[in-house]
């Protein structure tokens, strides 16, 4: 039997690839983080950093991007705490205010609380409080004040927005942000607005007491009794999203089951906050613009004629009129009722159409003119959206994910082959499925999903689909949302670590986590020296072939004679920029192979690296 070694290059297959075990993948990469593929090799994600050095309150649900008449640029997202725009480098609170009566002008009095010769210090801020008659707000709650005398001789609350926490039906308190000085007047009056009341960022699976059908007496099949909790595997609360589309250099936004509001985009250092849309329906699960002949379209809405809430109603105002949604002969106001599926999910818009999602059913809606305005052709049944936000468009090509696969449309619908499937579905929290949320990086051809793992109520995974190269990739992350960088110089996010903060996304040049190392590695799946892993093979050298910049990289090997329990790891052994080899000396029937990097700043790209190998024996 021959020894004598020979070089052996390392290629594998691109993409990630664990739809079977790692034995049986042999010949792909198996794991990674912050990786992708470009002409079949892999290479380091680009990091990020904040765009703004402010925080901002909740959790970003969707976003938008755009520039206006003069070119300037803006971007728009909503959480369930308020509503946001961007732009000139500051983030800007233009939340709603309260649409109903008590929430418009009311006139309070407003008292620095305490016994401290009249004002309570809190963490270096003042407890006020306000009396007004049945406020009708709840603890984490937002008011704004559009006039007040100043309090406590130093706290004027004029413009101020301040999260309330609730005493009572009449009474409820806050901290300003600066202490009263102690010589002055303790009360004042002001008038104050309610903002939209803060919603909900965390799906809960079962209420328990209170909730589903039951009866008074013993429990029975399809009903339970008077002091029974209910069954928790059916009912979700469900999350606080916005959808956001624009209206000519200006938004219109839906906070879902609620209105419609328009914000205009004038430029002004104190924007005015987003005002509701009068003649707009008074639910609306979602929203868009139709391309072309521009009308505003409703998803989930009240039907004109009854005013009962229809969840699989599409319902569309005027053209060119989006504060007419009533239906006559001068004008194109009209309403359609989809048929397959319980509830419309979402929307997007493609190749002069509308793609429409329910949770079973996808449909094109295409406008034709009078006298119908829209026509509805059914695109496909079975593959439902999974969330609001879980589908895009991409060169005339839509791409979504339903609850256990990954479809497109080309004309018909598509599986989507998908090499990492299970791996997704698998570790995936079904209860906080709304969350999901799909992006496009134009640069790299991607398209990408972000979804929270079965241990997160928050997205913290990503996965990929290279849409050039037809390859997956997956990895873990902080975004909430995602827009592509035909607005802005790089893809922009909203993302939550400790606190929420909006991002520049993969910047050129910038390859750290907001100024601190970004981690990455990419491992394959197990090979063999030859095809029936009958001998056992011997490595005593790597000969290194990467694109390598700002840092050093980690190779390891991992040798084995079986697939389990028989594992023995050498290195990882440092590779630089000028490594000419690294010697080791590693013995078993199996091998697998790990890049890392842990430096801040390093830009890698794998080539075709070389093992010495040479087959030693039967054992």
């Amino acid at each position: 039997m021959s020894t004598q070694s020979r070089l052996a290059k390392l290629n594998f297959r691109p993409g990630i690839n664990r739809e079977s075990t790692e034995y049986a993948e042999e010949g792909s990469w198996y794991d990674g983080n912050k990786i992708r593929f470009r002409q079949g090799r892999p290479e380091n994600l680009r990091g990020y950093s904040k765009r703004s050095t402010s925080s901002f309150d909740g959790t970003g649900r969707d976003l938008l991007a755009w520039s206006d008449n003069d070119t300037f640029k803006f971007a728009s997202f909503g959480t369930e705490k308020k509503l946001y725009e961007y732009n000139d480098n500051s983030i800007l609170d233009i939340t709603p205010i309260k649409e109903v009566s008590v929430g418009t002008n009311v006139s309070a009095v407003v008292t620095v609380d305490g016994t401290n010769n009249g004002f309570y210090t809190v963490d270096g801020s003042t407890r006020v409080s306000v009396s007004v008659s049945s406020h009708g707000a709840e603890t984490g709650d937002f008011i704004t004040f559009t006039s007040a005398t100043t309090i406590g001789g130093t706290i004027d609350l004029t413009g101020g927005t301040f999260a309330v926490s609730v005493l009572g039906d009449n009474q409820f308190s806050f901290d300003a942000s600066v202490t009263a000085n102690a010589s002055q007047s303790k009360v004042g009056t002001a008038t104050l607005k309610y903002l939209l009341p803060t919603g909900t960022d965390v799906a809960i699976q079962g209420l328990g007491y209170g909730a589903g059908v039951y009866n008074a007496g013993v429990s029975t099949t399809g009903v339970r009794a008077w002091s029974e909790a209910a069954s928790s595997s059916n009912i979700v609360t469900r999350i606080t999203q916005w959808t956001l589309d624009n209206w000519g250099e200006d938004i219109l936004a839906c906070r879902r089951g609620g209105r419609i509001y328009f914000w205009d985009s004038t430029r002004s250092s104190t924007p005015p906050r987003a005002g509701f849309v009068s003649a707009s329906p008074s639910i609306n699960n979602y929203i868009v613009v139709s391309p072309n002949d521009r009308h505003l379209i409703s998803l989930g809405s009240n039907e004109y004629a009854t005013g009962t809430y229809n969840p699989l109603l599409v319902r569309w105002a005027d053209q060119n009129n989006y504060n007419n949604f009533t239906p006559s002969i001068s004008s194109t106001s009209g309403e359609n009722i989809l048929a397959d599926g319980t509830e419309i999910i979402g929307a997007t818009k493609s190749r002069n159409s509308i793609m429409i999602w329910t949770d079973n059913s996808v449909w094109g809606m295409q406008f034709v003119g009078p006298p119908f305005t829209f026509s509805f052709t059914q695109m496909g049944s079975n593959c439902g959206l999974i969330a609001p936000h879980a589908a895009v468009d991409y060169d005339g090509i839509s791409y979504w994910m339903g609850d256990d696969n990954f479809y497109l449309f080309d004309g018909r619908v598509k599986n989507l082959p998908c090499t990492v499937r299970r791996y997704i579905f698998d570790d995936f929290n079904i209860t906080n499925k709304d969350k999901v949320y799909a992006g496009i990086n134009s640069e790299f051809k991607e398209v990408i999903w972000l979804y929270p793992s079965s241990d997160s109520t928050e997205c913290d995974r990503y996965v990929i689909f290279n849409t050039e190269e037809q390859a997956w990739y997956y990895g873990t992350g902080i975004n909430t949302t995602y827009f592509d960088k035909i607005i802005f110089d790089n893809t922009i996010t909203t993302g939550v670590s400790v606190s929420s903060f909006f991002y520049n996304n993969e910047p050129d040049g910038i390859f750290t986590a907001n100024g601190v190392a970004q981690t990455s590695f990419i491992e394959s799946a197990v090979f063999e020296i030859n095809p029936d892993g009958t001998n056992l093979l011997f490595a005593d050298r790597l000969i290194p072939d990467f694109t390598l910049s700002g840092g050093n990289l980690g190779f390891s090997i991992t040798v084995q004679n079986f697939p389990v329990n028989d594992q023995i790891k050498k290195g990882p052994f440092t590779i630089s920029p000028t490594t000419k080899k690294v010697d080791f000396r590693a013995r078993g029937r199996q091998a697998i192979v790990r890049v890392s990097s842990g430096e801040a700043g390093t830009s890698w790209r794998y080539g075709s690296l070389r093992l010495s190998l040479q087959p030693d024996g039967l054992r």
